[in-house]
């Protein structure tokens, strides 16, 4: 099943994700399935929960559409992740956000993080990763988070996109997927 993508503004995206338990495990099978084929429509090559309006701590990336050897095989589901360390010079590459169409904005991360969490099958891993895969991990963490790319530009670089960004919380997007909006009373 193809979800909507919950669009800037929507208080999902700005609250911190809560853990899956392993009891939910029929339930993450069928949403990891999901949420890859929500990704893939979109072109995206990243989807954490929150973005399809469900605030748990679970994000998928494949980070082959990227085109860089790096990420040719970078396929995963992380559950229940945790950041024990982010190390390396901190680096800027231009991001963008299925949740927020039409705007990208370089953002500085570190190079290098590692990271406790498992898989769709319950296995459990504390891995190190660098470059590129540690970025399209930062940046989906950050959604389980409540944070947004965003939410790390300077004041004056989002007072400039401010315009843009309320257009998207009244759901004015030209996204070629199917997104949700959030309907303020």
């Amino acid at each position: 099943m193809i979800f909507p993508i919950v669009l800037y503004g929507d208080p999902v995206l700005n609250k911190r994700a809560v853990d899956f338990d392993k009891s939910e495990n029929d339930t993450i099978q069928k949403l990891v399935l999901d949420m890859f084929e929500t990704m893939y429509q979109a072109r995206g090559v990243g989807l954490a929960a929150p973005q399809i309006g469900i605030s748990k701590r679970i994000f998928v990336v494949d980070g082959a559409a990227l085109d860089k050897k790096e990420c040719k095989d970078f396929k995963k589901v992380f559950i229940n992740p945790t950041i024990l360390e982010e190390t390396g010079k901190e680096w800027e590459f231009e991001e963008g956000c299925l949740s927020i169409p039409g705007i990208r904005e370089y953002i500085g991360r570190q190079e290098s993080l590692t990271l406790h969490y498992f898989d769709e099958n319950w296995s459990e891993f504390t891995e190190t990763f660098v470059g590129m895969q540690a970025r399209i991990i930062q940046h989906e963490y950050d959604h389980l988070e409540g944070l947004l790319f965003t939410d790390r530009i300077s004041g004056f670089k989002k007072r400039l996109l401010q315009g843009k960004l309320n257009k998207l919380k009244k759901g004015i997007t030209d996204a070629d997927y199917k997104v949700k909006m959030t309907l303020k009373k």
